[in-house]
């Protein structure tokens, strides 16, 4: 409470004036941003319009950015990855720090598949270019196996979900919260985490014309976000069983979730940059990306000050 308190004065006490009635048109998806903003309770005296937009996925967030949809979102590593590649306007203004055991590859509880080892010559869903795929890619490469070991099927997640329950599919590389939906829900089974494999990260991304031209929107949206997320560390039964209400799913999944996820807003830093380019190298090795980008050039460095200020 007292860090939520100290985080709140910073936020309210210190903001950069905003015009009047603009808004900031931003990207979230399922149960990410806002709902922890509004169970943290730093959405009220918004200076601004907040336009939200759910997508399932990052990849149709990053195709609405990139369209000018929406200004600003969240996505993994590999996704921003992957749009930066494809020459989308888009850069990282900040990191999301968590643990890597809520990024894995899942199979059903009675499966006979016990190892990554046991997926050779097996159907994997997951969507193209997002975290479940670089996550497969990265198993591949630790192990020495080649891209044909497997059989990568690629579908959005209400898609990978329905194959994967009918046993279309043999196994499911997916990401929070559909990982905690299905081991405690289903009894899904966790055969491999990205531990050790992907640098588990998170981006909130947005436009260039929207640094330049709503900086102090930006500014405090980050803010505000950061602080929401320092208050969710401290507060993980509160939050998960506000979560699971606004998603109405059981408490049980997001308790799962978040009790071991540690979900931190970090400043975009040398350590963050040299993540996300592994991510980049792991990326241009399979060919996904033809040419191999610098990640100093697709982050923006400027915000981590207000980021840092508010995580105290």
């Amino acid at each position: 409470m007292i860090r939520l308190m100290l985080a709140g004065a910073l936020l309210f006490g210190s903001l950069e004036l905003v015009a009047a009635q603009t808004t900031l048109r931003v990207g979230d998806q399922k149960g990410n941003s806002q709902a922890v903003m509004e169970a943290a309770g730093v959405l009220r005296d918004v200076p601004y319009k907040i336009e939200w937009k759910e997508f399932p996925a990052a990849a149709p967030l990053l195709e609405a950015l990139s369209a000018g949809a929406i200004e600003t979102g969240i996505v993994g590593d590999a996704p921003f990855t992957f749009a930066a590649a494809s020459g989308a306007p888009v850069k990282a203004i900040a990191a999301i720090r968590q643990t890597r055991e809520g990024l894995a590859i899942l199979v059903p509880e009675n499966s006979p598949i016990k190892s990554f080892a046991d997926l050779r010559g097996k159907k994997i869903a997951t969507g193209r270019g997002s975290i479940g795929h670089q996550l497969i890619l990265a198993a591949l490469e630790k192990n020495g196996w080649a891209g044909s070991d497997v059989q990568i099927a690629f579908l959005a997640p209400s898609d990978a979900k329905i194959a994967y329950t009918q046993g279309s599919v043999d196994a499911w590389s997916t990401w929070e919260p559909y990982v905690s939906q299905e081991e405690v829900l289903f009894r899904s089974r966790r055969v491999i985490t990205s531990e050790g494999l992907t640098p588990g990260l998170s981006f909130q991304v947005a436009r260039p014309d929207a640094i330049r031209d709503k900086r102090a929107e930006l500014t405090d949206f980050i803010r505000r976000l950061t602080a929401a997320r320092a208050w969710s560390l401290s507060n993980v039964d509160s939050y998960a069983a506000t979560w699971g209400k606004l998603m109405n799913i059981p408490t049980a999944v997001p308790q799962n979730w978040l009790s071991r996820a540690k979900i931190r807003i970090a400043p975009i830093d040398d350590g963050v940059v040299a993540d996300e380019q592994s991510t980049i190298d792991l990326y241009f090795r399979w060919g996904l990306i033809k040419q191999k980008l610098d990640a100093a050039e697709i982050v923006d460095r400027s915000f981590a000050d207000a980021i840092t200020k508010a995580g105290l």
